[in-house]
């Protein structure tokens, strides 16, 4: 069986779309699938997934049966944007809200199963209207909700929400206008490859849209210009320009949503210095840093005491550790002078990367030999994090 270029298109884009929603589908499972949220998030994936391998299966097989999968998956996204907007918003919405979407979902699944298409485009275009009023009815619910009663992360999540409709919004209305205005394929494929990417970017440290959406933007500007340089190079026509486009943005798009997801799947798992210092279950200082030795990241840390620095004056450590408690070999604190041999003896004598002091009274410090490719901000910060918990320890004895 030979496919039109325009059908391979439109399967290369829901299966695209399918592969974006299976990786934010693992996402989510992974922090638990039964939350209340999490599962009106699901319903909206599964009935999204429904509705692209539907249309793949639509293409490839020509039979009417999967058409009506993917009509079916189309008339139940209104019900799911609701779902999920109430879930993320802690209440209900309004009854006529309801009403509509409830009577709409019920007659355009009925429809879904009219097995001739004698009916569209008066079917379709009553699906688009509804599919847009869904969304809208959505976007209605989160521009005003309450922002002081949810936290900081339920208004982000919520914001994320609302930046995905406004694109998929004009994407879904031109799958259904594809015929009128011009376009080769379905594009909404690229809108869902957006909204798992703000989805997925929810579990990373930044707090704020700008730094997703300049990833987005730079993908696309990058796949754009790739998808404009191969046109010009082989002179392809309007058509093929643009399945040349969406096929390249789609590509990266899961690619690098892939590449996010594992990240954020390696930050969950990590052994850091943090997730010891949350799970140890040590009594005092001495078990906490005896349990942190065997610690991946700086396996081998020797416990220095007092009787180990006898070739030290004692007074000199003390004002060194009192400016700088955590001495890193590459950034010392004092160069020149008795302070700058003591530390350059210090590191040469321990074999140490970083010095930590751990009890002020004793003087006893803790060294550790840290790669230079495994030292980052984030585990400096963690280094300091730790000896303040540790003096702390000891403190309260």
């Amino acid at each position: 069986m030979s496919l039109a270029a325009t059908d391979v298109g439109n399967v290369f884009l829901a299966l695209a779309a399918l592969a974006g929603l299976r990786i934010l589908y693992s996402v989510i499972t992974a922090r638990g699938p039964w939350a209340p949220l999490n599962r009106r998030f699901l319903f909206g994936l599964r009935v999204m997934m429904v509705l692209f391998a539907g249309r793949v299966a639509f293409v490839l097989t020509d039979f009417q049966i999967f058409r009506v999968f993917s009509l079916l998956g189309a008339a139940l996204i209104p019900l799911a944007v609701l779902l999920l907007a109430e879930g993320l918003l802690r209440r209900h919405a309004n009854s006529w809200m309801k009403t509509w979407v409830a009577t709409g979902t019920m007659v355009f699944v009925a429809l879904a199963f009219w097995w001739s298409d004698n009916i569209d485009p008066a079917r379709l275009i009553g699906l688009l209207l509804f599919q847009l009023s869904g969304f809208l009815i959505g976007g209605y619910l989160i521009l005003n909700r309450g922002r002081n009663s949810l936290s900081v992360a339920e208004n982000k999540t919520a914001e994320r929400l609302v930046l995905s409709l406004v694109l998929l919004m004009p994407l879904a209305a031109a799958d259904f206008l594809m015929i009128y205005v011009g376009l080769p394929v379905q594009i909404s494929p690229l809108g869902v490859l957006f909204l798992c990417w703000l989805a997925v970017s929810l579990g990373r440290a930044q707090t704020r849209h700008r730094a997703p959406l300049l990833s987005f933007l730079t993908v696309v500007l990058a796949g754009g210009l790739s998808g404009i340089i191969i046109s010009v190079m082989m002179q392809l026509n309007g058509e093929a320009t643009i399945l040349t486009l969406v096929v390249i943005l789609a590509a990266v798009l899961v690619a690098v949503l892939f590449i996010e997801a594992q990240a954020l799947r390696t930050d969950e798992q990590s052994q850091t210095l943090l997730r010891h210092m949350a799970e140890d279950r040590a009594r005092d200082a001495m078990g906490f840093l005896r349990g942190l030795q065997a610690h991946p990241l700086v396996e081998g840390a020797a416990l220095i005491e007092a009787k180990d620095l006898i070739d030290f004056e004692d007074g000199i450590l003390r004002h060194i550790f009192r400016v700088r408690p955590v001495l890193r070999r590459a950034d010392p604190p004092f160069i020149d002078g008795p302070e700058g041999d003591h530390i350059t003896h210090l590191f040469g004598l321990f074999d140490a990367s970083h010095i930590l002091l751990v009890d002020e009274a004793k003087l006893m410090l803790f060294a550790l030999s840290m790669p230079a490719l495994a030292t980052s901000p984030r585990a400096e910060l963690e280094l300091a994090a730790l000896q303040r918990m540790v003096c702390m320890m000891e403190m309260g004895r």
